[in-house]
């Protein structure tokens, strides 16, 4: 052979070469741009990436962003106005999403105009939940299949099936077009409660689901028909008798009586490999585990799940023997990471602790080194046995802080306030994360409420860049002992001052202020009389679940003791005494969800107070990471950005974009993904404390997010606003 023809062999393989890269980009590239197109699914994919493939709103043209339209969920009535975390989904055309009083809506995704809305309360299912009860919903699915185009959302204990396209109720779907969900937990249907606030998943004919739940529901994740609402099989997030996990509970009857450990925050699913994932919760009781002795599988656990049958395929612990309500706040997302040369998909999982768990979607396999390290175990409560040691990841580096010293304490505030807080802090115990829980009082840090929260992250698949949103406020959490009290009988009013304080002082507090999401009850009798007052013990409201587990003798026995009811105080308590005397348990209660604050208001440490964070998942170092949201007062005096509290997740889109609502400062932002620049700003009408939604109509790219308010006061909403460019 001639040198000439080696040559030309060479250039030959040299082109072939080209070629084949070439056209495998194209098709990578062109997959990616295709099956991130739309917003079918909460999260944008089953994957709950939270990106956009779409491109036409780039960093060039960002800040020409306009409102494109505002629809009103409640049609302009404002006494139906409140809190929406409702991330919207967009099928052909149509925008699905949920108002504050959980109607269930279709409108035009280009224009905002109503097509039609679906009001629960019109259904035969009606008496199964109140109209002021459980007013959260954070997503609805959609299914179809030929002509039967359907969606499945939740309201309090009901799965509801709609027709897509009339807004009609299926009635061959469960009763009358709803399944009652408090049925399949084997329990007492009438003493459990349970209202699922995340959308369910869909996989082929199956719908799944856990949902808030009560301290003595279970919140066992569970397969439905999508056509019949049949329930096909059931997941025991406490595990029954040989079955995996049941003997890391020391008390063997912990799955007949205990409650949570409940995958609150949904899911995501690997559609090729039929695989769900769940992050759940921590068990019953959050803040004083004596009861439930043992690491106890599966709360704080990421679960891998077989999405057909039911079966665990792996799982991992986050928090053992959780006493710090560190419940895992968002579903894991799917990512594919470059390790070592090759491609691994994987999943990775943010959490209240500020950690991030990376994991081989397969079979479990961490894709970072994670230790365990010994963590504090002593304690002054009685009856506690805290874990030795704790899981911490090697890589990333968490993404708050998990300290308090006195140097990180707020110096922004006038002396004074400094020494109150700096005074206040000598008395708590502050060793960092998983000091354990006291009398005297415990830093929690990062708080109940994160770190990460329920918005969750979101991905850059084509560069396997995490952003992630968090909280920095730290939280005190105090334990009180249940005292024994033995007596032959009791009144209304004594019983009723002992049931508050096992049932209700944990939110409303000892004083009845209430605090955060958990409103005060002080005057509560100008408000309700006995019958309405029994009724929302057995539906709960907004974050406050059914007590159906309380007889009507306990019932009324609150309700002497909290509407004063002079007439029935002084009366005997017909009750059981075993709930309100010698046998208390938990031994322990706590005093409530409290912040701890400055006294003008202002978290307690040094800035920032919220931050937005991005992680590259194939190094595990950070890319960028700045603070996010203002105090308009604090930046008028010259401080820079502090941050604030955020609530609802981030989007991520081609065009180099990150949008985010999120923060108590009713901002909406839109930022460049690549250095955290901020490019654009708009005011809401109210805080959007919710995700946004992606997607395109003749053409043309949306951005959409529902602006209903937030738990921080201001201004309340019930309006979903679309931004777009200006047409040509």
């Amino acid at each position: 052979m001639t040198k000439s023809s080696n040559k030309g062999d060479f250039k030959l393989g040299i082109l072939l070469f080209i070629l084949i890269v070439g056209v495998s980009y194209y098709v990578i590239n062109n997959y990616t741009n295709t099956q991130y197109s739309d917003w079918k699914v909460t999260g944008g994919s089953k994957g709950n990436l939270k990106y956009s493939s779409l491109n036409e709103i780039d960093t060039n043209n960002v800040s020409n962003l306009k409102v494109a339209w505002v629809y009103h969920s409640e049609h302009d009535d404002s006494t139906k106005k409140g809190s929406m975390e409702c991330n919207p989904i967009i099928v052909n055309g149509i925008l699905y999403g949920v108002s504050p009083k959980m109607k269930l809506f279709a409108i035009d995704a280009a224009t905002g105009i109503e097509k039609w809305q679906f009001d629960p309360a019109d259904s035969i299912n009606n008496k199964l939940w109140h109209r002021s009860s459980i007013n959260m919903n954070r997503g609805v699915a959609y299914w179809e299949e030929g002509n039967d185009k359907r969606i499945i959302y939740t309201v309090g204990p009901i799965a509801f099936a709609v027709n897509a396209i009339t807004g009609k109720l299926i009635l061959s779907f469960g009763k009358e077009g709803g399944v009652n969900l408090a049925k399949g937990l084997d329990r007492d249907e009438f003493k459990v409660s349970i209202a699922p606030t995340s959308p369910v998943m869909i996989y082929k004919n199956l719908f799944f689901l856990s949902g808030l739940v009560s301290e003595e529901t279970p919140g066992h994740i569970r397969a439905f028909d999508v056509k019949t609402g049949a329930q096909k099989w059931i997941f025991h997030t406490i595990p029954y008798p040989n079955e995996l996990g049941y003997t890391t509970w020391a008390d063997t009857s912990a799955y007949k009586r205990m409650g949570s450990t409940n995958s609150w925050s949904g899911f995501s699913l690997d559609e090729k490999r039929g695989i769900l994932y769940a992050g759940v919760g921590s068990p019953t009781n959050d803040f004083y585990g004596g009861d439930r002795l043992g690491n106890g599988l599966f709360g704080n656990c990421i679960l891998a799940i077989d999405a057909l049958t039911g079966k665990l395929i792996w799982h991992f612990q986050t928090v053992h023997h959780d006493v710090w309500d560190m419940d895992i706040s968002s579903p894991p997302v799917l990512v594919t990471v470059d390790r070592e040369g090759k491609k691994i998909d994987a999943i990775a999982q943010t959490t209240k602790t500020g950690f991030v768990f990376l994991f081989d979607r397969e079979n479990g396999k961490p894709l970072f080194p994670i230790q365990e390290k010994p963590v504090s175990t002593q304690t002054s409560i009685l009856g506690e046995k805290l874990s030795p040691t704790q899981p911490f990841p090697i890589l990333p580096k968490p993404f708050v802080r998990q300290l308090l010293t006195e140097n990180g304490l707020n110096t922004l505030v006038s002396d004074s306030s400094y020494q109150d807080i700096k005074k206040r802090f000598k008395t708590f115990r502050s060793q960092g994360i998983f000091t354990p829980p006291s009398k005297e009082g415990t830093i929690i840090l990062p708080g109940y409420d994160g770190g990460g929260e329920w918005g969750g992250p979101s991905i850059d698949p084509e560069k396997g860049i995490l952003y992630v949103n968090a909280n920095e406020m730290a939280w005190v959490l105090n334990l009180v002992e249940n005292k024994q009290i033995l007596k032959t009988h009791f009144t209304n009013l004594e019983a009723g001052q002992l049931l508050y304080k096992l049932n209700c002082m944990g939110c409303h507090g000892p004083e009845q202020k209430g605090s955060g999401d958990y409103p005060t009850i002080i005057g509560a009798e100008k408000k309700y009389n006995e019958a309405s007052f029994n009724n929302l013990l057995s539906t709960g409201r907004k974050m406050m679940p059914g007590f159906n587990q309380l007889s009507s003798f306990e019932k009324s026995a609150l309700a002497s003791y909290i509407l004063k009811l002079k007439t029935q105080q002084s009366k005997k308590y017909k009750g059981s005494l075993e709930k309100i005397q010698g046998s208390l348990k938990p031994s322990y209660g706590f005093t409530g969800y409290n912040k701890f604050l400055t006294k003008e208001g202002y978290p307690a440490i040094s800035p920032p107070w919220g931050t937005l964070n991005a992680i590259d998942l194939n190094t595990g170092k950070y890319v960028w990471s700045i603070p996010l949201g203002e105090f308009k007062e604090l930046k008028a005096k010259g401080i820079p950005t502090t941050g604030r509290e955020n609530y609802g997740g981030s989007v991520i889109t081609a065009g180099g974009l990150l949008f985010i609502g999120a923060t108590a400062d009713g901002k909406f932002r839109a930022i460049n993904k690549a250095n955290g620049k901020i490019l654009w700003e708009t005011d809401l009408p109210a805080s959007g404390v919710a995700t946004p939604s992606v997607y395109k109509v003749n053409g043309k790219q949306y951005v959409v997010i529902a602006c209903g308010g937030s738990k921080w006061g201001g201004s309340m909403g019930d309006s979903y606003v679309a931004f777009a460019l200006p047409s040509h």
